[in-house]
């Protein structure tokens, strides 16, 4: 059986891929490869490939973030929507944090 924990960890990390993305775009621009990477080191955990892309395309089609590309590369950028929704996001998460 799997510790309740590790099963919580993996939810997180793995359906909320979205805050840890807007949170990673907040600074600068960044193509895919560079936000995958940057999740793996800032946050500690992987990502696969086509997930990240999936979720990026959603936040791109919602609004959160909007891509330019240059050259071959593709690099996206946080928008005053995605930066709303971050703010309501961490917002939450420090809530329950209190209340738990």
């Amino acid at each position: 059986m799997q510790k309740p924990t590790e099963r919580l960890k993996r939810k997180i990390e793995k359906e909320n891929l979205w805050i840890f993305i807007l949170s990673s775009l907040k600074g600068e621009k960044k193509c895919g490869k560079e936000l995958k990477e940057m999740v793996e080191k800032r946050f500690d955990f992987l990502t696969g490939k086509v997930t990240a892309y999936k979720v990026l395309y959603l936040l791109e089609s919602g609004g959160y973030v909007k891509s330019n590309k240059s050259g071959k590369m593709v690099y996206y950028e946080i928008t005053s929507k995605g930066k709303r929704e971050l703010r309501f996001g961490r917002n939450y998460l420090k809530g329950l944090e209190k209340t738990l």
